[in-house]
């Protein structure tokens, strides 16, 4: 039964992240991977918020396994941030490049500590 959770969080976070993606691409331009930055720190700022909610027995492990494993998880990725970033490098961009991996990671972090801390403040 649990798999389900993952598999139907994920049926909507992988639709959901193709759809965020163009919307913010199409606004900001393809200089830089906006589409992707976004739903990676939404993502990392929904985890934060939904660990904090579990910890504090606001929300259940399956709540968990559908949002956090199987939305955040299709929502998010890796492997495009990496695709992306290799792309700006080997395109010259060298600094859009560095700025992507640091801006994303600082970001990711700062979104996950205030999803938590967001989630103490309103459970604890």
């Amino acid at each position: 039964m649990n798999w389900l959770l993952v598999v139907a969080g994920g049926m909507a976070g992988a639709p959901l992240r193709f759809l965020t993606d163009r919307f913010v691409q199409s606004r900001l331009g393809a200089a830089f991977p906006w589409g992707t930055f976004t739903v990676n720190v939404v993502g990392s700022l929904v985890l934060g918020l939904l660990t904090g909610a579990v910890a504090a027995g606001a929300a259940s492990s399956s709540l968990y396994l559908l949002l956090g494993t199987g939305l955040c998880g299709a929502l998010t990725t890796y492997s495009t941030f990496s695709y992306e970033t290799l792309r700006l490098a080997a395109g010259g961009a060298r600094w859009r490049a560095a700025a992507n991996v640091a801006a994303s990671v600082a970001a990711g972090l700062a979104a996950v500590f205030a999803g938590g801390s967001l989630a103490e403040a309103l459970w604890i």
